[in-house]
């Protein structure tokens, strides 16, 4: 037998009842898109029953979308939806909850980080011969390490540290940066440390030790839950990202699914971030992508090609990262229907024995004001396996897919989480 796991990363189905401390009340990624637009055409999702979830908020979009589904004719996968018991909206805690663990407290957030710990990192970087100081005062990086430079002028400098988007602060402060070689800091509403840098100021390289260092650092009082490279390049006016972004986690604070797997010697495949949100644990083989385009058919290929006993875990980040935080509802709407217009060639590289499972980490609605993640259920379809299609409920814990695979694969009981293989 074999599993995959496909995480949509930041499609949310509804706002939970908690959402009010987080500032997502009426925050539904799916819903509201639909809503918005008027249609969403995703006939194979609505198939397996997507919109027969309970307050899906898709309403009549399987019958109208195509004319031939309608939600209440029989689903070819169990559907439900799950909520976090992780008192976070994050991707890492999300996926580690997925994985079986519950983050007890989460992770801390912040609205700015103390200049005591920044000057320490540059300090740091400094120390690595990374940068040093031009006679007019302009930070200037070294494409690898040199002997270290020491001057007392070499003070370190820096941009932003404060929350926003990842779009806005490069707009904002990316020709300062251009000009003074000071890497742009920032965070949001979600545990993260973001460090961007134009390709052309700081080389790549540079910008991925740059995070490490900062990763070190970030322990204690002031650990986040994932530190981000955000490379960009052009010129003012007219900067964008490149697909060279980058996670560093923090281990699992706890045993996970993937590392007990590992032990019994199931074999786990990470696709797209896997392998940096669980800070390569319990992930035998990783294979990291650059969009949903090239994590759908590195998917695809891997079930055509793939041996027995593998778990395949994918995280497709595109809805996320290039629509949600940038509240583009067209563009998510458009990457769902692409998604699903892939879905029967899914389906397709399944063996008999093969169970699907297709779900989120969070919400992340690109029709609110906000530009971060949103507190929301994640939607649950789950196929193959020998699985019945049939309503699954609201889930209390997204670790119910750890104890669901603990289980199908034969290792009895996971101790966190409700299968739900054998309770439908």
């Amino acid at each position: 037998m074999r599993v995959c796991i496909i995480v949509l990363d930041g499609v949310g189905i509804g706002a939970m009842p908690d959402a009010s401390e987080y500032g997502d009340i009426g925050a539904h990624t799916l819903g509201n898109i639909y809503a918005k637009r008027g249609k969403l055409d995703l006939p194979n999702l609505y198939a397996m029953g997507l919109a027969n979830i309970e307050e899906s908020g898709l309403g009549d979009a399987a019958r109208t979308s195509q004319g031939r589904i309608n939600p209440a004719n029989g689903p070819t996968a169990a559907y439900g939806r799950m909520a976090a018991k992780t008192r976070a909206k994050d991707t890492t805690s999300g996926h580690w909850e997925l994985a079986g663990l519950i983050m007890e407290p989460p992770f801390a957030t912040f609205m700015r980080f103390p200049d005591e710990l920044l000057k320490e990192w540059l300090y740091k970087a400094r120390e690595e011969g990374l940068w040093q100081l031009s006679e007019n005062d302009r930070m200037v990086w070294a494409v690898a390490p040199r002997n270290p430079f020491k001057p007392a002028h070499n003070k370190p400098n820096w941009l932003g540290n404060y929350p926003a988007s990842g779009t806005q602060i490069i707009d904002d402060l990316g020709e300062a940066h251009m000009q003074t070689g000071a890497p742009i800091v920032y965070t949001s509403a979600d545990s993260v440390f973001q460090v961007a840098a134009h390709e052309e100021i700081i080389p790549i390289q540079t910008q991925y030790r740059l995070c490490q260092l900062a990763r070190e650092l970030l322990t204690g009082d002031h650990i986040v839950g994932r530190v981000i490279a955000r490379p960009f390049v052009g010129k003012p006016g007219a900067f964008s990202r490149t697909k060279n972004r980058r996670d560093f986690a923090v281990p699992p604070v706890g045993e996970t699914l993937l590392d007990v797997l590992e032990i019994k010697g199931q074999r786990t495949l990470g696709i797209g971030k896997i392998e940096d949100i669980f800070c390569g644990r319990g992930v035998a083989r990783s294979i990291h992508t650059k969009s949903n385009i090239d994590g759908i058919n590195t998917t695809i290929e891997n079930l055509k090609t793939g041996k027995d006993k593998t778990l395949i875990f994918t995280n497709l980040v595109d809805f996320d990262m290039l629509y949600g935080h940038r509240n583009d509802p067209e563009g998510f709407a458009q990457a769902l229907e692409y998604f699903d217009s892939r879905l029967p060639e899914i389906l397709a590289a399944l063996r008999e024995d093969d169970l699907l499972i297709i779900t989120s980490d969070h919400g992340c609605d690109p029709t609110t004001p906000s530009t971060d993640h949103s507190r929301e259920y994640v939607p649950l379809l789950v196929y193959g396996g020998g699985c019945q299609a049939k309503g699954l409920g609201t889930r209390s814990t997204l670790a119910d897919i750890a104890a669901t695979i603990y289980e199908a694969l034969g290792y009895g009981v996971w101790p966190v989480g409700e299968p739900f293989l054998l309770s439908i």
